[in-house]
């Protein structure tokens, strides 16, 4: 099966820093991998690294073909990163947020409609003010942005954090329907019994390492996971 993203020995330095200390990863296409491990441990800089807004100073990164460590912009239309920032305009309505992204992405007008429908921010919603949401309408937003985009990556960090029991659902609906038609998604979560049913995959990450497992191979016996991982360096 063809790899939706390939890390080998991916070094990412911030302020000096080793945030990322030698990562080896492989992500097939359709699949969906979990990332475990403390705060600190490095599972948001490997998805901005993966999205490539970090700068890998040595090893390989490929990303759906692309190619991060000689040219990061290259592959950004292609992927969707939800992080713990939504990256709204506030002074924009819902609406012209999601037709923002869409338009800056090449991709179709007439997938925003649909995407904020099934995030339930259709009718009147969709002309609020992104300032006067809450953060739980924030975040279905920001979601909406990833369905009307239609990625062919999508890097989620804590992605069920704001939602209500409706919406955390719905949630999980849309990450296996997006797979089902052949996306990726890479998830770092801490809610482990929220999360671990979604995931083909569950990789540990500590000291800015993914620990075990992270090259093809066999499936990880979820049951031998450790609930946590030893912290062993302090990685943002």
């Amino acid at each position: 099966m063809a790899c939706a993203i390939r890390l080998r020995s991916a070094v990412a330095l911030l302020g000096g820093f080793p945030v990322l200390a030698g990562v080896d990863l492989d992500v097939a296409e359709g699949e969906i991998v979990l990332l475990q491990g403390p705060n600190g441990a490095g599972k948001t800089s490997l998805l901005r690294a993966c999205a490539g807004l970090i700068p890998i100073v040595s090893g390989t990164v490929d990303v759906l073909g692309h190619d991060l460590v000689a040219d990061r912009r290259s592959v950004r239309r292609k992927i969707g990163l939800l992080g713990h920032s939504t990256s709204l305009y506030d002074d924009l309505t819902v609406e012209d947020n999601v037709n923002f992204a869409v338009r800056a992405a090449g991709g179709s007008p007439a997938t925003v409609g649909p995407a904020l429908e099934r995030l339930g921010l259709g009718g009147r919603q969709r002309r609020v003010a992104v300032s006067r949401l809450s953060a739980g309408q924030r975040r279905r937003t920001a979601l909406a942005v990833l369905v009307a985009r239609e990625p062919a990556l999508w890097l989620l960090d804590e992605p069920h954090a704001g939602l209500d029991a409706e919406h955390r659902d719905l949630l999980d609906t849309l990450i296996r329907d997006v797979t089902g038609r052949g996306a990726s998604v890479v998830l770092a979560s801490h809610e482990r019994e929220r999360a671990a049913p979604l995931a083909a995959r569950i990789l540990a990450m500590s000291g800015g390492l993914v620990i075990g497992g992270g090259v093809s191979g066999p499936v990880e016996d979820r049951a031998a996971m450790p609930e946590q991982v030893p912290e062993t360096a302090h990685v943002a």
